[in-house]
């Protein structure tokens, strides 16, 4: 596979992401790292070469050591927002997320070995909806109580925000 799809252009960034959910007992796993004080959700950025439906089998097996499924797509998400780690530090992203449900078996017990692009070591998180962690994406509080099988688009524009 190719580079992670993420291309500089002007000051910002445009990137492809996907994220799983992975959900069990009324609750979803989420991703955290030792660095940043919020949890994302599994998933990372599309390869160039690979399809949405290849990628989130790969991050949700990096992330997990489980090679799990796709149910079915369940969300576009299109964001604007500003990065917050080292390398894109106060940079404007443009991302676009392809979220998947994923089919989960019974026995699964995710293990997590997994590091972010910055060397901090990732965490998994079971969390409800009304955790009061912070957590992104932000509509996963209110769309996963009500899980649906088609597919939702949502926008997010932080820079309306500064």
């Amino acid at each position: 596979m190719g580079s992670d799809c993420t291309v500089a252009i002007d000051d910002g960034l445009i990137n492809i992401r996907v994220g799983a959910i992975i959900m069990k007992d009324n609750k979803f796993l989420m991703a955290g790292n030792e660095r940043q004080d919020y949890l994302y959700s599994v998933g990372g950025r599309v390869k160039f070469g690979e399809t949405a439906e290849s990628a989130i089998i790969r991050e949700v097996y990096e992330e997990t050591g489980v090679k799990l499924e796709v149910d079915h797509l369940g969300f576009i998400h299109e964001a604007y927002f500003y990065g917050d780690d080292p390398i894109k530090e106060n940079k404007l992203i443009y991302e676009i997320s392809f979220y998947f449900y994923m089919k989960i078996p019974n026995e699964f017990e995710p293990k997590c070995e997994s590091f972010t692009e910055d060397g901090s070591k990732e965490r998994l998180i079971w969390v409800t909806a009304d955790s009061k962690i912070k957590y992104y994406p932000e509509f996963f509080r209110t769309e996963l109580n009500n899980p649906s099988d088609g597919v939702k688009y949502i926008v997010v524009d932080e820079r309306k925000k500064n």
